[in-house]
């Protein structure tokens, strides 16, 4: 158990958007993807995930950890399938967004939704490390009530607004952390996870990274940072990680581009630099490859989670 106080201790929480939807057609995206966790609450209507489609019932939760590509379904009998690329190009035509705090949960065929990031030490996404696919949360009215709350303090401009948004938010996150260790869930994955608090070395890596996300990361690099061999740094980082050191990277470069993109109106070309690619075409391509969408359109919508 004490470990596991670690892992939320040290978890640094953003809140990064919240809306209650309501559905205009059904539809079936094949690879539902993002950056933040989400957190989805199904007030009426009908939602499935996944390759078995797994129904999610009515006051139900499901969690899809960021990083994680997953099929959803929106809406019963559904015959028209699209990517997360349609998705995001196209989502005036399946939702619409609810404003109205007196119609939250009364829309039929809605939802309500948090996004956010859960990092261990401000380095490594919390869930995305756990490896772990979308899951169902159910029975648990205080995580269905935090939701809400959230959404409600999203859709109105009072004195404290986003720092009851971050409470609610921590509490989500500490909710859920608590669902899956009562329901005995990714026990395999959390004994990994809490080796992340067993060698100080490790933390010095993640720090390093993020501290210097744009510039030298090779192993030989690396390994003077842990005091470890050349050799032996990528084993090393792999065995405490269950990812070897470059791809661990690449993901906190992409990462940080999406935050880039969002926030701010730099250049492709310039973000690509800051983040360690010198070559524009390479990072594009590795930018699509990992997102499924151009750099360019990540910019100029709001992830299809986010709408």
């Amino acid at each position: 158990m004490e470990d596991y106080n670690k892992v939320i201790e040290s978890l640094g929480v953003r809140y990064i958007k919240a809306k209650n939807l309501v559905l205009q057609q059904p539809f079936t995206v094949r690879n539902s993807y993002d950056v933040g966790n989400n957190l989805i609450l199904l007030h009426k209507g009908h939602i499935s995930f996944g390759d078995e489609e797994q129904v999610v019932e009515e006051g139900e939760m499901l969690f899809i950890p960021g990083g994680r590509a997953t099929k959803v379904t929106y809406g019963e009998l559904s015959s028209k399938s699209i990517t997360n690329d349609d998705l995001i190009t196209n989502k005036d035509k399946f939702f619409h967004s609810n404003s109205d705090l007196d119609l939250i949960g009364d829309a039929e065929e809605s939802h309500s939704f948090v996004s956010f990031e859960a990092k261990v030490f401000d380095s490594v996404n919390f869930f995305a490390s756990l490896d772990v696919p979308a899951f169902l949360i159910t029975n648990n009215s205080k995580l269905a009530n935090l939701i809400i709350k959230v959404v409600e303090e999203s859709l109105q401009e009072l004195p404290g607004r986003e720092r009851l948004i971050t409470i609610y938010t921590e509490n989500i996150v500490v909710e859920i952390v608590r669902y899956i260790l009562k329901n005995k869930m990714f026990v395999e994955q959390l004994a990994t996870n809490s080796t992340y608090f067993k060698d100080p070395r490790l933390i010095d890596l993640f720090n390093y990274i993020k501290e210097n996300i744009g510039g030298d990361l090779s192993n030989k690099v690396l390994s003077g940072v842990a005091n470890v061999s050349e050799d032996y740094v990528g084993q090393y980082f792999k065995m405490l990680t269950g990812i070897n050191p470059q791809d661990y990277i690449e993901y906190q470069r992409m990462e940080r581009a999406v935050f880039l993109l969002r926030t701010t109106k730099k250049s492709i070309r310039d973000i690509g630099k800051e983040v360690g690619y010198k070559d524009t075409a390479y990072f594009c391509r590795r930018f699509k490859m990992m997102f499924g969408i151009p750099a360019g359109k990540m910019r100029r919508r709001e992830s299809a989670m986010n709408i």
